[in-house]
């Protein structure tokens, strides 16, 4: 567990599926993100399958008690090259007070000074301002731009759309 002045980031529970399912039955919250509103026995599976994984993290409002976002913490490969990736969502309730910046900043603060890890990856939509707004000021350096890199949905024909993407990244040390 990490806690900061307002948050605590720690493993998932299964009690924690009401708070994810406030916030990823919203249809806004796939605007930049795959995937698509769920219901709340999807919530429930979901909370359950992270609970039992490390790839995810809850991030919960100390004064409030409850989970207001996740990030995702994953290893990428090659495993020899101690690269990992950070991701979040959060509810959109509790967008704009600095809370995704505090939780991504405590992560990285944490598990930077590891022995297995050389970088810290991110990548977010251009389009997506809050999101690079959040990275930069965790400390995290724009490294790149990719374009058309990847798709989450298809248009009525079935054809990807594409979007493009900034890559970040922070190293240890830094």
């Amino acid at each position: 567990m990490i806690e900061t002045e307002r948050l605590l980031v720690r493993e998932f529970r299964v009690a924690d599926a009401r708070d994810l399912y406030e916030y990823l039955s919203d249809e806004t919250t796939y605007r930049f993100e795959p995937g698509r509103p769920i219901g709340q026995n999807e919530a429930l599976a979901l909370a359950e399958e992270r609970s039992k994984g490390s790839s995810f993290l809850a991030v919960e409002l100390k004064a409030e008690g409850r989970m207001i976002g996740h990030l995702y913490w994953s290893r990428e490969e090659p495993t020899e090259f101690l690269a990992w990736e950070i991701g979040y969502i959060f509810n959109r309730k509790y967008h704009g007070k600095g809370y995704c910046t505090e939780a991504v900043k405590a992560l990285i603060d944490d598990r930077i000074t590891r022995p297995e890890v050389h970088r810290i990856n991110a990548y977010c939509s251009p389009e997506n301002i809050a999101s690079w707004r959040v990275l930069e000021k965790a400390g995290m350096k724009r490294e790149g731009y990719f374009r058309k890199k990847g798709f989450f949905r298809r248009d009525g024909n079935g054809m990807p759309l594409w979007f493009d993407c900034y890559a970040y990244g922070i190293l240890a040390g830094e």
